[in-house]
């Protein structure tokens, strides 16, 4: 594939869904409630799609999902999913509820920020430690193919003050949750993976699970010359937090955009071991033949969400 071509999937994947006045998505199970143009001093603002179960209740508790890329995760006929596909997240619970096979959850579909997603989302520690050569490689892989200016400077560390700092203590006092680490996790897909595994590594006595699919490990589009990858996996050997009380799900699969991915997570797989990670808190799934789309994380949203949500006898 060519690097015009991947270009072409990431740049629409990032800035196709901007903020606007758009209708709430549909959804077969459950209700959305959405909090519209949500202010913050640390992000731009932007749309919060609240998914509750067929049933909810403020009687019972839930558990807290957080979804990045909110525009793309109920309903691919949203006037905000650019390219008619989504992850139909609540069919997924809906099934998985049905079998009683995990905890009672709400989704937190947080929208991206259109033009300032990969800002928001690409980890930023790892890039500041990078010495000035390596970010300005870096700067000018992005600038290359028109995804940021020279002056590309990751804010994901705001992007996370505002998710607990602001959004969380929000959903805590309005919806009827489960507000400790045990029950609040967070997921994404590409850069989505990455600002995933960011925040439970910066943030570990607030998320108690990440899932990470088709995790952007180049940060970039290419891998040659490329330091970003290398830099990940040194954040990672450093800051993964404890495996005794967090779970981490990553996969990928083989085509389009993914096929840079394969040999990054085998590395990363070496990473989750060395740092005592197992079966029992850890997967990473790898699915040939799949692409970089909604469409193929559909077919696998079941597998993360079971992981990080299976019922316990303490449920």
């Amino acid at each position: 594939m060519s690097l015009n071509t991947l270009v072409s999937i990431l740049f629409i994947t990032f800035f196709g869904a901007v903020q606007a006045q758009v209708s709430l998505p549909k959804v077969v199970h459950g209700r959305v409630e959405r909090i519209e143009n949500f202010e913050s001093k640390y992000v731009t603002a932007r749309n919060i799609d609240v998914w509750l179960p067929q049933g909810y209740s403020d009687t019972s508790k839930y558990a807290v999902l957080y979804m990045h890329d909110g525009q793309m995760i109920y309903d691919s006929e949203a006037e905000a999913a650019w390219n008619k596909q989504s992850w139909d997240v609540d069919d997924a619970i809906a099934e998985l509820l049905k079998k009683d096979k995990i905890k009672k959850v709400i989704v937190v579909g947080i929208w991206n920020g259109g033009a300032t997603r990969h800002f928001d989302y690409f980890p930023q520690k790892p890039f500041e430690n990078l010495s000035q050569v390596k970010k300005d490689t870096v700067r000018a892989q992005l600038r290359k193919v028109g995804i940021a200016n020279k002056d590309f400077q990751p804010t994901s560390d705001n992007y996370l003050q505002f998710l607990v700092k602001e959004l969380k203590p929000m959903i805590d006092k309005k919806y009827a949750v489960l507000t400790d680490r045990e029950n609040t996790f967070i997921m994404g897909s590409s850069m989505g993976g990455l600002i995933s595994f960011y925040a439970i590594s910066e943030y570990p006595k607030v998320f108690g699970g990440a899932a990470c699919l088709s995790t952007h490990w180049p940060g970039a589009f290419t891998l040659a010359n490329n330091p970003i990858p290398f830099a990940f996996q040194n954040y990672l050997l450093k800051q993964l937090p404890c495996p005794e009380n967090h779970k981490i799900y990553f996969d990928c699969g083989d085509v389009t955009l993914d096929a840079l991915y394969p040999k990054i997570q085998q590395k990363v797989d070496k990473i989750m071991t060395q740092k005592g990670y197992s079966a029992s808190n850890w997967q990473t799934r790898y699915f040939p033949g799949e692409n970089h789309s909604e469409n193929a994380w559909k077919k696998r949203v079941h597998i993360p969400l079971e992981f990080l949500l299976k019922k316990t006898q303490k449920n």
